[in-house]
C-alpha cells in the first residue's frame, strides 16, 4: 500500500473537535447578533406568523437569544449535547421553511439554498455525538 491512513491521536482528535466547536459557536453567535443588530427579529417573527406559527415574534426572539447566549455556553464547553441538538433542529426547520425551496447551492449555481445549513447540521451533530452518553452494559 502506497499510503497508509494514520489513526489520529487522542490529543489531535480533541483539538480538532475543540476547533470545530469554537467555529460553530462563532458562526451561530454571528447569526444571532446579525439578526438582532439589523432589527431582524420582528421581521423573522412576521415571517413565522405568516406561515401559520403562533407567537412568531417570541419564537424568533427565543431563537435569536439561544443563538447569542447559547453560543457562548457552547464555546466554554457546557451543555454541548442539548445545544447542538437544539441548533440542529432550528437549522433543519430553516431548510424546511426557507432553504429547500431555493435549491441546494447557497451561491454560484443557486442562491440561499440548503448546502450551508446541511453542513452546519452535520457539524453540530458530529460535535454533539462526541458528548452522547455511553450506553450502560448490563
Amino acid at each position: 500500500m502506497i499510503w497508509k491512513p494514520v489513526e489520529p491521536s487522542a490529543g489531535r482528535s480533541a483539538l480538532s473537535f475543540l476547533a470545530l466547536r469554537l467555529t460553530l459557536a462563532g458562526l451561530i453567535a454571528a447569526h444571532g447578533w446579525a439578526r438582532l443588530l439589523a432589527g431582524g427579529v420582528a421581521p423573522f417573527g412576521d415571517f413565522l406568523e405568516s406561515g401559520g406559527w403562533p407567537l412568531g415574534f417570541w419564537i424568533a426572539a427565543a431563537i435569536t437569544g439561544l443563538e447569542i447566549a447559547g453560543a457562548l455556553v457552547l464555546a466554554i464547553g457546557r451543555l454541548i449535547l442539548p445545544l447542538t441538538l437544539a441548533y440542529a433542529a432550528i437549522y433543519a426547520m430553516g431548510i424546511v421553511l426557507v432553504h429547500a425551496k431555493a435549491g441546494w447551492f447557497v451561491v454560484g449555481l443557486g442562491r440561499n439554498g440548503a448546502e450551508y445549513s446541511v453542513l452546519l447540521i452535520v457539524c453540530l451533530l458530529a460535535v454533539g455525538l462526541r458528548y452522547w452518553p455511553a450506553r450502560k452494559s448490563g
